[in-house]
């Protein structure tokens, strides 16, 4: 599937073979983005909701955003992320601190990419700052705030607006990517409010940056899929 890129942005996707973990080590890096897609009801849920703002009405090849910090003393890249962690007995939610191995497991995350802005050492000392300072705040996630969010998608208008559900001292994944960037001055879309801003709305914006990505789980249905198939046929 082909792909239209905004201005400005430059794309790579690498050789799938390469594992998460090496593509990860590969592209890595204080302050850059990280996006992926999942393969559970969950994941493919938020990914289906994002349609809307496809070039092709497929679901969005995103599911959850997050920002690298930096690499610690035991060798790992650590990132702040807002996520509902369900995987252990103590259940997480909102502002966490993690390894990034976490996102290592291609089944379960087939898509996944690395965003690169360029920022100067100062951009990348603010976004590592906000994001610590939302960290020690302990903010939680916004399950109403992400349902504002996918409201405003279907309109123009919410979308320029402040989120309908938005709450204090919360915020979902993307929204806290956008609020770590801008304290370094970035908006992914101007205009749009942070509490408005998606997955895949940061891989889309219009600001000069480069992604590096990896794409096993294109986001076509496989109703669309026979349907292309059976036209093909018949053409």
């Amino acid at each position: 599937m082909s792909e239209t890129l905004p201005p400005d942005h430059d794309a790579d996707t690498d050789d799938e073979s390469l594992g998460n973990a090496a593509f990860i080590e590969k592209y890595a890096g204080p302050g850059r983005i990280g996006l992926c897609g999942g393969r559970d009801f969950i994941n493919k849920l938020i990914r289906k909701a994002q349609a809307p703002l496809t070039h092709d009405g497929h679901r969005s090849l995103w599911s959850h955003a997050f920002v690298f910090s930096e690499r610690r003393v035991d060798g790992q890249w650590w990132v702040i992320e807002s996520d509902l962690d369900l995987r252990y007995r103590q259940i997480r939610l909102g502002v966490q601190e993690n390894r990034v191995e976490r996102y290592y497991d291609a089944e379960a995350f087939p898509n996944i990419a690395i965003l690169d802005f360029g920022l100067d050492e100062t951009q990348i000392r603010q976004v590592q700052i906000a994001g610590l300072d939302l960290l020690s705040g302990l903010s939680s996630y916004s399950i109403s705030e992400l349902v504002g969010t996918l409201m405003a998608m279907h309109s123009r208008r919410l979308r320029r607006r402040s989120n309908l559900l938005a709450k204090e001292g919360a915020l979902y994944c993307s929204a806290l990517v956008q609020h770590c960037y801008a304290a370094a001055g970035i908006e992914f879309l101007p205009g749009v409010p942070g509490k408005n801003i998606a997955p895949h709305d940061i891989d889309e914006s219009p600001l000069p940056h480069r992604t590096h990505r990896i794409l096993r789980d294109l986001g076509v249905s496989t109703v669309r899929e026979l349907g292309h198939e059976a036209l093909s046929r018949f053409s």
